[in-house]
């Protein structure tokens, strides 16, 4: 990938490095609901400022770089463009920043249908996990909107939230379909988005079924419905891991952020899912689960840094 002369350091980065916004986000708001509130506050200020930063990339790209805007916008990981602003948002909202929050969902939902059709219409056969995106992305519109729906008892939203939510399991099976199952034992870390967009429709289902604007049997379904999703989620979670020790893929890899992402995302949904499906063992589940993720965050972390310098050291050793 070739970088113009003056151009700053951030215009080289792939789409894929959202998924890096996603993962700091979402562990901000699974510490959030464990009371843990100024790590949270600090993984919130690490995930906005990556925001930022790959805003005035996609800026960028937008302005000044068409081809290479109209190139990375057709492959799954420009959804996480939208996945990321959505995750933000939720996060704001909790903090009772509602009119931020609001206009993220806005920025969202207007770059959503555009990047969602170019992404499938470039579908193929034995896809990598990202071709989970496009129900992550639809599905964090919903999570959104059900929290904003709550927060300013907007029942419009929570019918919004809804359609989403409907629409993104579609695209979960149709994204089933496409993906390659040999990516469990040998993908990158974005296979790991399988499971991960079943715990965000779960977080969906929860915020859903959380509101009162549904009563009676459509309550009944949503809770049913969002209990299956996270059954599903957690099983996808135990094979995963089993993959992973049994085949180790230690190296770095910008989509090791995919992999933190559903960690923290089913750990969410864990703890979100509790209170309204009146199973309390989910929220001890939840906290053991949100540990990991940290745990897993840290070592992205560690293993980024530790890449940069492999990286620097190798670039300067022919001028030595």
């Amino acid at each position: 990938m070739s970088i113009l002369p003056g151009r700053d350091w951030w215009t080289g980065l792939p789409p894929a490095a959202g998924a890096a916004v996603m993962a700091a986000g979402i562990i901000s708001v699974g510490l959030h609901l464990t009371g843990y509130a100024v790590v949270s506050l600090a993984a919130l200020v690490v995930s906005g400022v990556l925001w930022l930063v790959l805003a005035a990339d996609f800026t960028s790209r937008l302005l000044s770089d068409r081809g290479r805007f109209r190139a990375e916008a057709d492959t799954p990981a420009a959804l996480t463009a939208v996945a990321a602003t959505t995750v933000i948002g939720a996060r704001l909202s909790q903090q009772g920043w509602q009119t931020v929050a609001a206009a993220l969902l806005a920025l969202a939902a207007l770059l959503w249908p555009g990047l969602l059709l170019n992404v499938v219409r470039h579908w193929r056969r034995r896809m990598p996990g990202a071709a989970f995106l496009g129900c992550v992305a639809t599905q964090g519109l919903s999570v959104l909107a059900a929290s904003l729906a709550a927060a300013d008892q907007q029942d419009w939203l929570a019918w919004a939230a809804l359609v989403t939510f409907c629409l993104g399991l579609l695209l979960y099976v149709a994204a089933l379909f496409r993906f390659d199952l040999r990516e469990v034992v040998g993908g990158a870390g974005d296979h790991w988005v399988a499971g991960g967009a079943l715990s965000i429709s779960a977080l969906a289902g929860s915020r859903l079924t959380a509101s009162p604007v549904w009563t009676g049997s459509v309550h009944s379904t949503l809770r049913t419905v969002t209990l299956a999703l996270l059954a599903l989620s957690l099983v996808w979670y135990v094979v995963l891991l089993g993959a992973e020790l049994r085949h180790p893929r230690p190296r770095y890899d910008i989509r090791r952020w995919a992999t933190v992402f559903p960690l923290g995302m089913t750990a969410t949904a864990c703890l979100s899912v509790a209170d309204p499906a009146g199973i309390p063992w989910l929220r001890p589940l939840g906290e053991v689960l949100l540990w990991i993720a940290v745990g897993a965050w840290l070592l992205t972390c560690v293993a980024l840094l530790a890449s940069h310098l492999t990286a620097g050291r190798g670039a300067k050793a022919p001028g030595r």
